[in-house]
């Protein structure tokens, strides 16, 4: 009777242990999604900044359309980049997330 409250409890520390590597892994991943899309926040509003600040200062009505040809071109190619990164980093934590629940799965059926 002993032995199994023992297994019990050793089991239940294990579980939390799992619990609180993959609340890191979580915690880590989540904040350099935080971090990436705070960054990719302030280029944005600076390049928009910069194409209204050449846009005023058009001579033509060709010289804007060209600044904002190149303007609409170059954010959609941003936020495709960033898009790609973020989902970069969502696949690696969901990666981080799981390897604590598999190495724990693992040992018990190693059990």
């Amino acid at each position: 009777m002993m032995n199994q409250f023992e297994d019990i409890q050793k089991l239940g520390k294990e579980n939390v242990d799992v619990a609180v590597k993959t609340f890191g892994s979580v915690s880590m991943g989540a904040q350099a999604i935080a971090v990436e899309t705070a960054d990719f926040a302030k280029k944005s509003f600076e390049h928009s900044a910069s194409a209204l600040e050449k846009l005023v200062g058009a001579k033509s009505l060709d010289k804007a359309i060209e600044i904002q040809t190149d303007f609409v071109k170059s954010s959609y190619e941003a936020f495709v980049a960033q898009s790609s990164k973020i989902g970069e980093l969502y696949a690696n934590l969901a990666k981080e997330m799981v390897k604590p629940v598999e190495v724990a799965v693992a040992k018990t059926v190693a059990k």
